[in-house]
């Protein structure tokens, strides 16, 4: 049963003339087209402005529709083939209730509520005949068969008669008067029989049958259902009546007038009702909208569906037996009906067919062959042949079944033909029958019988190829069954199923019942292909299982579409999800599958919310093996959360700030991340972890896209700020001027580069906030450190650049490109036209070995060290030296700019002048307890008197000491053992290792040093400029001569101490001495050493190697012998001078003093102390 819906009552319906379609009007105001075999509408609906349609009619020629309508013009005429109007009619006053054409169709009569009945011409509108006055409405209006006559019906009506007249279609004559009443309104109440004698008459739940010669009342029956609205249609053979009466359904016999089926109800009312022109169907219009369609081969017998059968004048008792399978029972109607002699050769031939159907071979060829010899009959040889199709020699059966042509009784040439393919494949003759019927299709008219049988054939040897196990071969067969059902179940193919038993009513449902025996093992060859990694064979396997239309397609879908996932066919991969999903919206793997189809096609968007609606779908399942299942998967919201993690985390090394090349924006992280995240990269990220997280890949992808390119360039004034590109909407819309364009064109170069973000210190940092400025400052090395490349601009170089521009330029003179060269460990030097230096397109210049070399000859740093730079690389004094050379416009950038080479944590606040420096050295020497930062000379900075005013105190390196031999200490040791008491010795050692290491407090030095006193003090001369030349005698080394610029009390040397402060110098091991190290960092462990540290510290005074004699093989007295040893070496000595309150201050000399080292004959406990000294 199908149902069709449409929004308003159904006052009438119609088959068209294949029966393939239904025609519907009603309420609507409009005649729309369903398809039978599924209920979609066909074609665009055929409007008659508003005016609702009541009546219907098609002619018998398939030309003509007529409507009755219930407002004027109330009839209208259309061309049936393409419902293009004719004309309208504007006959009666008011509403059409019935239309009828005549069987000549010519002409058509119209009944209606102007109690008017009249007869028109179809083609002019002309009335031909009428209007014929009754007493109330024209319910019906009936043709004869013939057409001289029609029949009348009139509603009841308030207490005025009702009758059905019967008038001369061509005068209008009054031919008949028969009492009987009718439903006063839309109603099929007449009906004529096949040959006119008989008028039937549906009337308030009865049927009452007229002899239309008489008017007389033949028979009365009752039918079930309420109401007065009854209406009735006869099948074509006569054979059945459908009635329906209000909204109940019956078929009745029409000889026996026994009801036939059950009762169908409907929800509503039914106004209307049409059988199919094969009476295979029929339908119904309701009050509700409804268009109800009913196969009657599902409700009724065989028997009451067919016409006359060709070469079978068959008993119905027969034919009912034959017909439903009981052959026994059909055997024996048959063997009484032979005794009779005018039934007996048919019924013999009849027999004899039935009998080969039961497999009695032997009886059914001599039934034939008794059936011919009584009477030659086409059904008679045709029996003679099919007895003969079990003793296995098919020419023989061939020859007895072309007798038939040869008596000239042959009247259905083709249908005979068939008839003997059929005979071939019962033969074995599969293929060989088949070919014939394919040529039979090709010659005649009508090719549905045809096509039906080369169906059935196909599902046949399908069926048989199955059990061999070819199911290639047998879904090629059986494909061809379910498209090919008959649109009728004629009469030929009755006796094509009576003779060879072969079952049509459901040809539509046998093949692809067989072909689901293909299916699974199609799917197992696929799945086998899929382990294979053959996934184009699996793709052929599983469209071949579904070629046959499994129940359930949805799991071969989802294979298919992982099929085509493997092999990169997205849209394929994406169709078959979408029809996985069609077959099964409740399941989650269609939406896995489109998921995976669109992640391959990039649209990533649509791809996610697939995969968000498979987890809602997993979640809300009442599977628990499929709930299970959901726990592999990661939530979108998880992997966001996952990515999100890890953008942090390369955030972390990432300036606060960059430029988005691609708009032109100032970005900060919140609004990178935003960015990131309409990327395709992101999106495509977020898609492809759906059930584990690649966190190498996540940080390689999240990596890329977040690379940035630093800016390397000198300040020239005026460059633009923070403020300017804000104000400004975006870097691309700043105005023209030298300084926007360098801003410009690094942009540019940076995106031809292919690189997203840039960073320049011009406009990404945002100075007026102090706190974003000091972060920047601190952080500035480490984003030169993480950036994918650093671009340098040398705007002094001019196009072409010559070997030595570089070393020329003034961006080499620069605090901050010191950094910038060294952090980065991709850099690329452009000349002031963004023109690659020396023309090296190489796209990282430290893998330019002329650069650098150029670059290292400049800095007096190792090429190597360049290239791959590590602040553990330079010892501290290597790292002041480098930076002694440069110069900064803010006198504080000449500290901060050294802050990541040192890994320093001081914070830096501008207007703080030269105490920056202070605090960069103070720091150095706190975290190491390097006190090398003192080794220098010239003026004391204010911010302590240890430390230089400026950093070109370390442009050279100290004077150098004499170094001594590790043999000669050990000859001096040896020496030493019989004048120096151990005591003594061993005093004074002890004193020295137990000093802390040195530290700042308050800007306050605290210096552990060995300390000699002066005693006197004397001046020699005065030196260059405003310089004194002194000589001091002190205790334990002598005398000393030093050059300052300070006047010191001569009457007060005491004040004076010289100093040792190169404590680590005078140990054999750390061992010995156990804080401090050379390293800039405690925490850091790198035992490589370059090339250039040697060179760094040339001249620093070390008085020996201290790894000259192993710590492990001497005892205390040996070490402390060697320490008096190295005190009796020369050595750089520090000058201070006691204040007021016992704090020193260092005496600033223009040359380093030297002093000749402890006198041999030194009193250790009176002449030499160790102590920890604070310096102002």
């Amino acid at each position: 049963m199908i149902e069709i819906n449409t929004r308003r009552t159904i006052y009438s319906v119609l088959f068209a003339e294949d029966g393939k379609q239904i025609l519907s009007g009603g309420a609507e105001g409009m005649l729309r087209r369903w398809r039978v075999d599924d209920g979609h509408e066909a074609g665009e609906p055929v409007q008659t402005e508003g005016r609702e349609i009541w009546a219907a009619s098609l002619s018998p020629d398939h030309r003509w529709l007529v409507f009755g309508l219930n407002q004027k013009p109330n009839v209208r005429v259309l061309d049936a083939q393409t419902h293009q109007k004719v004309l309208d009619i504007d006959g009666d006053k008011y509403s059409v209730l019935s239309v009828d054409i005549s069987p000549d169709s010519t002409k058509f009569a119209t009944g209606s509520t102007d109690n008017l009945a009249s007869i028109w011409s179809i083609t002019t509108g002309e009335r031909l005949v009428g209007p014929l006055q009754h007493e109330c409405f024209v319910v019906a209006v009936r043709f004869s068969p013939t057409g001289d006559c029609i029949a009348t019906a009139t509603g009841v009506s308030g207490g005025q008669s009702y009758y059905i007249r019967i008038f001369d279609s061509e005068s209008g004559h009054q031919l008949l008067f028969i009492p009987c009443r009718f439903f006063s309104q839309i109603s099929t109440p007449l009906v004529w029989s096949a040959d006119g004698h008989q008028l039937f008459a549906a009337s308030f739940n009865e049927v009452k049958r007229f002899d239309t010669s008489t008017g007389g009342l033949l028979s009365t029956w009752s039918v079930p259902g309420g109401g007065s609205r009854t209406s009735i249609v006869l099948s074509h053979n006569q054979k059945f009546a459908a009635i329906i009466a209000y909204g109940s359904l019956s078929f009745w016999d029409t000889a026996t007038e026994k009801q036939i089926s059950t009762d169908f109800d409907h929800a509503s009312d039914v106004w209307s009702i049409a059988l199919s022109p094969s009476n295979d169907c029929i339908a119904t219009g309701e009050t509700n909208g409804k268009v109800t369609l009913r196969s009657l081969r599902d409700i009724l017998p065989r028997s009451y569906l067919i016409r006359h059968l060709p070469f079978m004048d068959i008993d119905d008792a027969v034919f009912k037996s034959w017909a439903e399978g009981d052959l026994t029972r059909a055997e024996q109607f048959l063997t009484e009906e032979i005794a009779d002699p005018s039934h007996h050769a048919r019924a013999l031939a009849q027999r004899a067919l039935v009998r080969s159907r039961l497999q009695r071979s032997d009886m059914a060829m001599d039934d034939a062959k008794k059936s011919i010899e009584a009477q030659r009959s086409v059904i008679g040889y045709i029996a003679n042949a099919v007895s003969r199709i079990g003793n296995g020699d098919h020419e023989s059966v061939i020859r007895a079944f072309d007798l038939v042509f040869t008596d000239g009784l042959a009247t259905e040439n083709d249908f005979l033909l068939l008839i003997k393919a059929i005979i071939l494949f019962e033969c074995g003759k599969h293929h060989d029958a088949i070919s014939r019927v394919d040529d039979l299709i090709d010659i005649v008219d009508d090719r549905s019988l045809y096509i039906t049988v080369r169906a059935q054939m196909s599902l046949l040897l399908g069926g048989i190829l199955l059990k061999k196990g070819d199911y290639d071969r047998a879904m090629e067969l059986l494909v061809r069954g379910p498209d090919a059902t008959p649109f009728e179940t004629g009469p030929r193919l009755v006796v094509i199923s009576l003779i060879f038993g072969w079952d049509f009513d459901k040809l539509n449902l046998a093949a692809p019942l067989q072909l689901q025996g293909c299916i699974k093992p199609l799917e197992d060859c696929g799945d086998g292909a899929m382990q294979s990694k053959n996934p184009s064979q699996a793709i052929l396997q599983y469209s071949s299982a579904l070629s046959l239309n499994p129940s359930n397609p949805e799991g071969l879908f989802v294979k298919r579409s992982k099929a085509h996932a493997m092999l990169g066919l997205w849209e394929e991969a994406l169709k078959d999800a979408d029809e996985a999903i069609k077959a099964d919206p409740g399941s989650p793997w269609g939406y896995e599958r489109r998921h995976a189809a669109l992640h391959g096609l990039q649209r990533y968007d649509e791809a996610m919310y697939a995969f968000t609606h498979m987890l809602s779908l997993i979640e809300g399942s009442r599977d628990q093996d499929i709930r299970q299942l959901g726990t592999k998967y990661i939530s979108p919201s998880q992997s966001e959360t996952i990515i999100d993690n890890v953008v942090r985390g390369v955030s972390k090394t990432s300036p606060l700030v960059l430029i988005d090349v691609k708009s032109g924006l100032l970005c900060d992280g919140q609004r990178r991340s935003h960015t990131f995240k309409l990327e395709p990269e992101f999106k495509e990220l977020r898609s492809s972890m759906t059930e584990e997280s690649d966190d190498e890949r996540i940080r390689r992808v999240v990596v890329a896209y977040f690379r940035y390119v630093t800016l390397s360039h000198v300040w020239q004034g005026q460059e633009p700020s923070f403020q300017d590109v804000n104000s400004a909407g975006s870097v691309w819309q700043l105005d023209s001027s030298p300084l926007n364009e360098k801003l410009l064109q690094f942009c540019e170069v940076v995106r031809t580069e292919g690189y997203r973000w840039a960073w320049s210190d011009t406009c990404c940092i945002d100075k007026t906030i102090s706190t974003v400025l000091n972060q920047s400052l601190t952080m500035m090395y480490k984003w030169y450190e993480a950036a994918a490349s650093t671009f340098v601009l040398l705007e002094d170089v001019d196009s072409p650049s010559a070997l030595g521009n570089l070393t020329g330029s003034k961006w080499m003179t620069r605090a901050w490109t010191a950094q910038e060269l060294l952090a980065g460990k991709v850099i690329r030097f452009y000349d002031r036209n963004w023109q690659p230096y020396l023309g090296d397109t190489r796209s990282n210049h430290k893998e330019s070995p002329d650069i650098m070399q150029e670059l290292a000859e400049a800095i007096g740093v190792a090429r190597q060290t360049i290239i791959a730079f590590n602040p553990n690389d330079l010892t501290v004094r290597a790292k002041l030296r480098l930076a002694s050379t440069r110069n900064a416009t803010m006198e504080e950038d000449v500290a901060y700019s050294l802050i990541g080479i040192f890994k320093s944590d001081i914070r830096p606040h501008y207007g703080e002048g030269d105490a920056a420096l202070g605090h960069l050295l103070e720091e150095i020497v706190a975290r190491s307890g390097e006190v090398m930062v003192l080794a220098w000379t010239g003026k004391s900075s204010p911010y302590n008197s240890c430390l230089p005013t400026t950093l070109a105190a370390y442009s050279q390196p100290p004077g150098a000491s004499p170094a001594i031999e590790d043999a000669e200490i050990d000859v001096q040791v040896a020496a030493l053992k019989f004048s120096l008491p151990q005591t003594d010795a061993t005093q004074i050692y002890d004193r020295v290792i137990r000093l802390p290491p040195a530290r700042f407090a308050s800007r306050r030095l605290h210096l552990p040093c060995v300390i000699f006193t002066v005693k006197r003090l004397g001046v020699q001369n005065f030196g260059s400029g405003l310089e004194f030349r002194y000589r001091a005698r002190a205790s334990g080394i002598g005398d000393v001569e030093f050059q300052t610029s300070d006047q010191l009390s001569l009457t007060e040397p005491r004040r004076l101490i010289f100093v040792h402060p190169w404590i680590r110098d005078l140990c054999d091991s750390l061992h010995d001495y156990g804080w401090g190290s050379t390293d800039d960092d405690d925490d850091d462990d790198d035992d490589d050493e370059s090339d250039s540290d040697a060179e760094a510290d040339a001249g620093c005074p070390h008085s020996s190697p201290l790894h000259a004699v192993p710590a492990a093989t001497m005892d205390d007295y040996t070490r402390a012998l060697r320490m008096v040893v190295r005190l009796q070496q020369p050595f750089h000595a520090l000058l201070l001078q006691r204040q007021t309150n016992g704090e020193f201050k260092r005496v600033a000399a223009e040359h380093e003093i030297v002093v000749p080292g402890i006198d041999r004959r030194v009193n250790f406990s009176k002449d030499i102390r160790t102590e920890v000294v604070e310096i102002l």
